[in-house]
């Protein structure tokens, strides 16, 4: 199961003033001028890891605004300036330091300031100075139980995080990109329920995640209705990682055969997902794309291993 999370390339790194009212992006600073600032308003959500391209915007959302806005374009060349949100621990954390090891500006993102100062001090240490925007990230409110027995307040908060959330950024996002010659891309991260199977003990995560490829479907179909050449919205999906957030529904036979047989750490999955990220804007692709790091056939193939020669046992969580 992975965190909710959208990517996109290339902008202008925000002020503290303009991060406050999520509004446009100011002109890139230095980084000696770049103040670490956050966003921990329930109305400010942005869910997705996002590696974000943009430029200050206009007002207008109307179809005019998004048909015109780009005019000529160029291309998108590295190092990129990414934006994860939700980056201060799992696969977010992970993606940061392939993006930065890439040679990419990185800014990290959550809505606790002491995860966020604790996750910048450690990528200090191994790569240097680095740029923060603090953000949002997805949940699943740490609850694995049948629907009939989850409150109100969890409920809210995955919908409001896993959807409203990813709503909200896709659309800054769009507003952002579309203003400047090299566009931008997003990349919705999808998680369990995405494909449409029953995720029993997380339905409401699922249900969440199943509306992320619809969201994503959507979005692509308004920018070619609106004539928009220079913005594409992707999907992204990690597999199973081995996050806080996966690990802690581990306590059933059939969680903990899957998560052995299936499940990879985040480490792992970045190492593969960054260069593919990374190679839609470097070969100037403007086609939606699904990257997947665990496909069927492999999942298939690693079952069948696991079934017939007893591979992947006991590989995280020891199994009754």
């Amino acid at each position: 199961m992975a965190s909710t999370t959208t990517l996109s390339f290339h902008f202008p790194y925000p002020t503290t003033s303009t991060l406050s009212s999520h509004s446009q992006l100011s002109p890139s600073p230095q980084p000696s001028q770049f103040k670490p600032c956050t966003v921990a308003s329930r109305q400010n959500l942005c869910t997705s890891n996002t590696l974000s391209v943009s430029a200050s915007r206009k007002n207008s959302t109307s179809p005019i605004f998004l048909a015109t806005a780009s005019g000529k374009s160029e291309p998108m060349l590295p190092p990129f300036n990414v934006l994860i949100t939700g980056s201060t621990k799992g696969i977010g954390y992970a993606l940061a330091k392939e993006f930065l090891k890439a040679g990419d500006n990185v800014l990290i993102c959550s809505r606790s300031d002491e995860r966020v100062k604790t996750a910048v001090q450690n990528l200090r240490v191994e790569f240097g100075e680095q740029h923060v925007w603090i953000n949002n990230a997805g949940s699943n409110a740490y609850s694995y139980k049948p629907l009939v027995e989850a409150s109100d307040e969890d409920l809210i908060e995955v919908v409001t995080t896993n959807t409203l959330g990813l709503m909200i950024c896709c659309r800054e996002a769009i507003k952002m990109m579309v203003n400047q010659p090299r566009g931008g891309h997003i990349f919705n991260i999808d998680g369990a329920g995405s494909d449409g199977r029953p995720t029993p003990r997380f339905a409401a995560y699922g249900a969440t995640k199943r509306s992320v490829v619809h969201l994503t479907k959507s979005l692509q179909a308004e920018l070619r209705m609106q004539d928009v050449k220079n913005v594409v919205v992707h999907n992204l999906s990690p597999g199973m990682v081995t996050t806080d957030l996966l690990m802690s529904g581990v306590n059933t036979k059939q969680a903990k055969f899957f998560i052995n047989v299936l499940a990879e750490p985040a480490e792992v999955v970045a190492e593969y997902l960054v260069p593919n990220i990374r190679s839609v804007p470097a070969n100037g692709s403007m086609k939606p794309t699904y990257i997947r790091f665990l496909t069927g056939l492999k999942a298939y193939s690693q079952i069948f291993s696991r079934l017939a020669f007893g591979a992947r046992r006991n590989r995280y969580i020891l199994e009754d």
